[in-house]
């Protein structure tokens, strides 16, 4: 589909890879202006270069930060808005999983994760407020399927998404009236190779996998783009404080196996 610029602006954290750049190249595909934040320049780049879907005017800017800085996170908002004269949406994505119990997770691992996962999403969405208010734009966080149900050994990474859907909830509450705050949750997404090949067809831990997946498969980067998209969108425009599991149906179980499942 081939359209015009749309005029709006979107940032997208954690873009460098996986569902941040997905969601960069549909935001482009859009018609957005899309900047594209994240700590590694090279990654930025390729998201731009490989952005395939783009509509002529449409343009894609890597922007190298670090979310966890409130200095830097705070230059890039100001910086995008002053550039481009708005910002409507900020897509809070970036994040860190390390995995580890809470008494088997060291204390690096755990401030690296407080301070992306955490900190990270309430610098940037705070540093965005100003600039979203005056468009009536929206933000979308990134959260997790282990931040609605917890999964083993993801003690941290478990609080930290915990986190930011509270935080969604706050900022939905608080700012209602202005802007919108809702969330996306995604499960086990195909967001590197490492993954791909340990969910290979057959695998035991693909037998794992679809024996707890309705659709018995992970999900791809795109697939978390399209909600993404969609809650930016208009069609979102009175959708405010809600949470969506893009998960192929795994937090619609209890938790129980098929007790009825035929074993092949």
């Amino acid at each position: 589909m081939n359209r015009q610029n749309s005029g709006r602006v979107a940032v997208v954290t954690g873009a460098g890879t996986g569902i941040g750049a997905a969601t960069a190249h549909r935001f482009a595909a859009d018609g957005y202006t899309v900047v594209l934040v994240g700590r590694t320049e090279a990654t930025l780049k390729q998201t731009a270069q490989t952005a395939q879907t783009a509509p002529d005017g449409a343009e894609l800017h890597p922007w190298v930060a670090d979310v966890s800085d409130l200095a830097a996170v705070t230059g890039v908002m100001d910086g995008v808005a002053e550039r481009f004269g708005r910002l409507d949406v900020l897509v809070n994505n970036a994040g860190i999983a390390i995995p580890g119990t809470a008494d088997g997770t060291d204390l690096d691992s755990y401030r690296a994760m407080v301070a992306t996962n955490i900190d990270g999403v309430f610098f940037a969405s705070r540093a965005a407020l100003p600039h979203l208010r005056t468009v009536g734009g929206c933000i979308v966080n990134v959260g997790s399927v282990a931040g609605l149900r917890g999964e083993w050994n993801q003690a941290v990474y478990n609080m930290t998404k915990g986190a930011v859907t509270n935080l969604t909830n706050s900022m939905a509450l608080d700012h209602g009236r202005q802007i919108r705050v809702n969330a996306v949750h995604p499960g086990v997404t195909l967001s590197k190779q490492m993954l791909r090949d340990a969910l290979a067809e057959g695998s035991p831990l693909h037998r794992r996998f679809a024996d707890r997946v309705p659709m018995g498969r992970a999900g791809e980067p795109a697939e978390v783009a399209g909600v993404i998209a969609f809650l930016a969108g208009p069609d979102a425009a009175y959708l405010n404080g809600v949470h969506i599991p893009v998960d192929g149906g795994l937090t619609a179980s209890d938790g129980q196996t098929n007790l009825y499942a035929v074993e092949s």
